[in-house]
């Protein structure tokens, strides 16, 4: 068995490699999967670097989600060889194959694609709860994000239309307009220094009251300016290298709020028969085509530091997904 190690944290293409390790015996109640399509996302990159809010204890394998196939299963029934199942999150997935407890495995929805599948556990909950925890909208109400390009951006997108909402989508290339309106976005503006006023332009004057940010710094102040009085910016990521900011006119005379969102933090605090409910609908979405988000390129665990040298170019087209066992 192959699996990508990292024993110190830096640079990514620094810091990995590739190893071999023996195959763990299976105890009773667990199987053993082939892993077929696993994602770099932004968190392995932070983690890494030893930047991300939780750190496993080192030497560690990444990689948080994915898809894999049941090849091996000892004295249980919950699932059977051949059968094609999400793998656990946090698993360690970049590797080859793993061990889980067969009862917690659960199956890919008939006829979903394995690419979209691997993606489903981190950016389409985080985009989906985004919208619905922290401001109740209306139908016909608009929602304000940057970084709209990126997996989570595209994921509000098209969750947003499905629930009626109209998205403002703040990108930094204009030629990412066409497709972005393709996919379902009523609004693409270009990040700049009057985006506030291009805002209000752009929606008559409606009041905007939710704005979803990835970029921090100057991003974020853009965004609280943009939003209408008692608005709520959440912010899940740092893109810029900058923490996230308000200027005083927001903060002070606007009473716009900052909030933070993290998924690992949710999944502790939320019941767990919530998160089945959240998860299988968004399986569901994603199996009918829903929710879709556009593959870069697919690599071998031998090519991870090419992987990883995509995965961390600006200007990308989609995801870059490890497929450990060759193509899916």
């Amino acid at each position: 068995m192959k699996a990508v190690r990292f024993s110190t944290f830096g640079h990514p293409l620094k810091v990995v490699e590739v190893v071999e390790e023996p195959d763990a015996a299976l105890k009773p109640g667990e199987a053993r999967l082939e892993v077929l399509a696993t994602p770099i996302n932004p968190s392995d990159l932070l983690t890494l670097t030893g930047q991300y809010g939780q750190l496993p204890k080192l030497p560690a394998t990444p990689g948080n989600e994915g898809v894999g196939r049941v090849v091996e299963v000892k004295d249980s029934t919950a699932v059977r060889v051949g059968d094609v199942v999400f793998l656990p999150l946090g698993a360690g997935t970049w590797r080859t194959q793993l061990v889980a407890p067969a009862d917690t495995l659960v199956p890919l929805p008939p006829g979903t694609d394995v690419k979209q599948a691997s993606m489903m556990f981190i950016n389409p909950p985080t985009a989906d709860i985004m919208l619905r925890q922290f401001v109740t909208l209306q139908p016909g109400e608009w929602v304000l994000q940057n970084a709209a390009n990126s997996a989570v951006g595209r994921y509000v997108i098209s969750l947003a239309k499905l629930a009626g909402y109209k998205t403002l989508n703040v990108v930094r290339r204009e030629e990412l307009a066409p497709e972005l309106k393709g996919l379902g976005a009523d609004v693409v503006l270009v990040d700049g220094e009057d985006l506030p006023e291009r805002v209000r332009e752009a929606t008559g004057g409606a009041k905007v009251r939710l704005a979803l940010d990835a970029v921090g710094g100057d991003s974020t102040m853009r965004l609280g300016d943009s939003l209408a009085t008692g608005g709520v910016v959440v912010n899940y990521g740092v893109m810029s290298g900058k923490g996230p900011k308000l200027s005083a006119a927001a903060s002070i005379f606007k009473d716009i709020t900052l909030r933070g969102f993290w998924l690992v933090l949710w999944m502790k605090r939320t019941p767990r028969e919530e998160q089945r409910a959240l998860f299988a609908r968004l399986a569901g979405l994603v199996a009918n085509g829903t929710l879709q988000t556009p593959v870069e390129g697919t690599f071998t665990l031998d090519d991870i530091k090419d992987a990883l040298a995509r995965g961390m170019e600006g200007g990308r087209a989609g995801k870059v997904l490890l497929t450990p066992n060759g193509k899916v």
